[in-house]
């Protein structure tokens, strides 16, 4: 029993450790870093109106629309009143690009990660004429921004210039086009088949994907859904496929949870990637 006694306090006192650490980072975040001595004093302006000066440069690359952002940030209004902080609740915050304001989606394009931004931000870039809370109707919002990380999903490779642009329709009724012709030879029923997909609704919203992962997925080819096994073989190893499978051949009228919804049309693009 000492030993397990050991490892508990030894275990408590890791975690104690880990807590104290990231309380004195979040202290030493309570304000925005420093900016770069040679900062530009006047802003830029895009094309939409949003205007920005890259108070601090990155390294590396920066997000796109479709990243997910790691920062820190302070919102102020036209007469210094604050907001909203990240800073002031002493935590870091994630959140997918995408998802944010029209003037934070594009800005935060323009800076690399580890570098800090100040934005200027429109009203029609922003909350526009119905305000949010403590951000009245029509307000500029002024913002500092350090980006600390970021992750963007992978998408489907490219397509061949010459790729069909109408599908066709296989003995399943299962519709089809090749996106790209591959190099290597077509999966047999015996084959482990390594690929990347994406699966989407009519709507475009997409409930499945490899993509998010990074991470190709493994499978013996008889395990492969039934409704892909025919078309699948119309695709060589490296080559990609766009697949479009009518609700009678997916989930039907019962759909599937809350992902699928009854009678939905199914679409996916389908890399196969290897051959094992």
């Amino acid at each position: 029993m000492d030993h397990v006694r050991a490892r508990i306090a030894v275990c408590a006192c890791s975690a104690f450790l880990i807590a104290l650490l990231a309380s004195r980072a979040d202290a030493a975040e309570a304000e925005p870093g420093p900016r770069v001595d040679d900062a530009p004093e006047e802003f830029t302006e895009t094309e939409s109106g949003l205007k920005y000066r890259i108070l601090r440069k990155g390294d590396g690359a920066g997000p796109t629309g479709k990243s997910s952002v790691t920062v820190h940030y302070k919102g102020w209004l036209d007469d210094e009143t604050v907001f909203d902080s990240s800073y002031e609740r002493g935590k870091r915050v994630t959140f997918p690009l995408a998802a944010v304001i029209r003037g934070w989606t594009e800005g935060l394009q323009l800076v690399q990660q580890g570098g800090m931004i100040e934005l200027e931000i429109p009203s029609e870039l922003g909350y526009g004429a119905r305000g949010a809370g403590k951000i009245p109707p029509d307000a500029t919002l002024h913002f500092v921004v350090e980006l600390f990380e970021f992750e963007t999903p992978l998408e489907p490779g490219p397509s061949d210039p010459d790729a069909p642009k109408e599908f066709a329709t296989a003995e399943s009724g299962v519709k089809y086009r090749i996106l790209r012709k591959g190099d290597g030879r077509k999966p047999l029923a015996e084959d482990t088949v390594k690929v990347h997909y994406k699966g989407w609704l009519d709507n475009g919203k997409v409930f499945e994907s490899s993509y998010n992962s990074g991470k190709p997925v493994s499978f013996p080819w008889s395990r492969i859904v039934e409704t892909w096994t025919d078309v699948m073989q119309l695709v060589e190893a490296g080559g990609m496929i766009e697949l479009e499978i009518p609700s009678k051949l997916g989930y039907g009228a019962r759909g599937a949870g809350n992902v699928i919804p009854p009678n939905a049309t199914l679409h996916f693009i389908v890399e196969l990637i290897e051959i094992q």
